[in-house]
């Protein structure tokens, strides 16, 4: 087939047009190729090239109808047409202190593991069966179905994960615990990879689960079992507004940090059902807007409590540590509604004048 061949004049370059162009020796990114040395014109070069190189010049980039790029033919010569990249959300999970395990404890945690995240995301309404998942043998990279509620997710399938950990943990030596550090973020992300789930996000959602705080967080709480980290813009969106079974003040912020990778970003860490502001983690500390957020809420229930605080000066019953407020019932039988003073005792002593 000619070179030049198109529909329409530029909307579609044939697949053996395309391997003619794109295979030609000596051409380089950034250089031009006339019509006169490969006779393609430079509307059929301008609907070709982006492709192979990456750079999206126009709304041609992919093909409406299958969503795909048109870089060759499905099943041919020209290789697996490169489909949309999808936003997802995405979730790595990994073992604690896997590495130290024998053979035979590895075999064994690896299929626990699997048992575990089954079990739970049952328990949650959630079939794992669905998810798109990259295995690694003390964890995995799970890519969420876009149906999935992402409340439901963190809310729910990380709190009876972690439930189901501690009680499967309680009857188990400390060598033999399975312990999960949990990563969760959302972003673009290729399915069709040809070794792996290309993307940023998730390279960004690994990146988080092995952050040094994360380890050492999960480490300072032996009866844990589920460390989880998430990015500031799932903290934002999900945890505070939808925080289901989370506690979100218990979120302190992060610093995520790997030099070696020119990796550098914030996020937001919890042990679940555990409060890391009672306890002294290297690279961990209750962020001020965490602090500002106590004191709000402090505030708040003191400017509750002080209608009923005037309530018992003006007009309530006041006897010792005993104050009632509101309807009073006075009699045989009845009874009074109100709050007991921290020094009351339960009965008189003799010659106590109460």
């Amino acid at each position: 087939m000619n070179a030049s061949t198109a529909i329409g004049g530029h909307s579609r370059v044939s697949s053996s047009s395309t391997r003619f162009v794109l295979m030609r020796q000596g051409h380089r990114p950034g250089a031009r190729l006339t019509p006169e040395q490969d006779g393609v014109t430079d509307s059929q070069l301008s609907a070709v090239m982006p492709y192979f190189y990456g750079i999206p010049l126009s709304p041609r980039r992919f093909d409406g109808s299958c969503g795909a790029c048109p870089l060759g033919e499905p099943g041919g010569e020209g290789g697996s047409l490169m489909q949309h990249p999808e936003r997802r959300l995405l979730i790595s999970v990994d073992m604690e202190r896997y590495s130290r395990r024998s053979n035979l404890q590895q075999y064994e945690a690896q299929r626990q593991f699997r048992e575990l995240l089954h079990e739970a995301a049952g328990a949650v309404g959630l079939d794992r069966v669905a998810w798109t998942t990259q295995q690694a043998g003390d964890g995995e990279l799970a890519v969420v179905p876009r149906e999935v509620s992402e409340s439901r997710v963190i809310g729910r399938f990380v709190p009876e994960l972690n439930r189901r950990l501690r009680h499967h943990n309680s009857s188990r030596l400390p060598a033999a615990r399975i312990r999960l550090r949990v990563a969760v973020h959302q972003g673009l992300v290729h399915l069709d990879g040809a070794n792996g789930f290309p993307g940023n996000a998730v390279v960004f959602v690994c990146r988080l689960c092995e952050a040094d705080p994360v380890k050492k967080a999960l480490a300072a709480f032996p009866e844990a079992g589920v460390a989880l980290v998430v990015s500031t813009e799932i903290f934002r969106d999900v945890v505070t507004e939808y925080p289901e079974e989370m506690r979100p003040e218990r979120f302190v912020r992060i610093e995520v940090a790997h030099p070696d990778k020119e990796f550098r970003e914030y996020a937001r860490l919890c042990v679940v059902d555990e409060d890391l502001a009672a306890v002294a983690v290297p690279g961990v500390s209750p962020s001020p807007g965490q602090g500002a957020a106590q004191i709000a809420k402090k505030l708040a229930d003191t400017a509750e409590a002080k209608p009923a605080s005037s309530a018992m000066e003006h007009g309530g019953i006041h006897t010792g540590d005993i104050r009632v407020k509101g309807q009073n019932a006075i009699g045989p039988g009845a009874t009074a509604i109100g709050s007991v003073g921290r020094d009351v005792n339960s009965g008189t002593r003799r010659g106590d004048p109460r």
